[in-house]
């Protein structure tokens, strides 16, 4: 366990930061939940939660220059976790009801409305593990994890460059496939809640926890 590590959840008025935040500190994070640029900055480590629509999680991530302290933690290699649509905005943008919002582009792709004949995708669902996952560690294959969305990223584009290690992408499926988290070296990011998937989310927060 990682005891002690400086973690800055980012409140930007979007997501569930007091569970998230009870979640951090009972794995041993010294948590902080606030807006202010330089503490998101410092930090050891980012959460960027997110819940609700695409475009309103924008909006407010740009309000409290979130975007910008995003892309300047990974140009230092200063690590970074996304979950639910704060997973999503890290991607090249995001349709939903026609409206394409532009999104902080670390990612190659587009989150869009998943083809299932019931959505949202909501409960506790499994995942097929990227082989040599991190977040995943000493987690078993039929491991179940909690989400609710109606969106998700149906196409990973990135492929690894020369020199950089090949991305590492969990799937899971409600309907059709979509990415459930990826690792890319600093930035790591999940679909699920791992705040609100009990003893699984814990061991996986834990495991992040550990690379900082």
């Amino acid at each position: 366990m990682a005891v002690g590590r400086r973690v800055v959840i980012l409140d930007y008025g979007s997501g569930n930061l007091r569970s998230a935040e009870r979640a951090l500190a009972r794995v041993g994070a010294d948590v902080t939940v606030t807006a202010d640029f330089d503490a998101a900055l410092d930090a050891e480590g980012l959460v960027v939660p997110g819940v609700g629509a695409f475009a309103a999680c924008m909006a407010g991530l740009r309000s409290v220059r979130g975007d910008q302290i995003i892309g300047r933690r990974l140009s230092g290699g200063r690590p970074v976790l996304g979950i639910c649509v704060g997973m999503q905005i890290l991607f090249d943008k995001g349709v939903e009801h026609g409206v394409h919002t532009q999104g902080c582009a670390e990612w190659p792709g587009t989150v869009e409305r998943l083809d299932a004949p019931v959505l949202p995708h909501m409960g506790w669902n499994t995942v097929r593990a990227a082989e040599g996952s991190v977040l995943f560690h000493d987690l078993d294959p039929g491991t179940r994890f909690y989400f609710v969305h109606s969106y998700g990223v149906r196409h990973w584009a990135l492929e690894a460059g020369p020199g950089f290690a090949e991305p590492l992408v969990t799937w899971a499926e409600h309907g059709v496939p979509f990415v459930a988290a990826a690792e890319n070296g600093p930035l790591a990011a999940t679909q699920f809640h791992p705040e609100k998937s009990g003893d699984a989310g814990a061991v996986l927060l834990s495991n992040w926890l550990s690379t900082l």
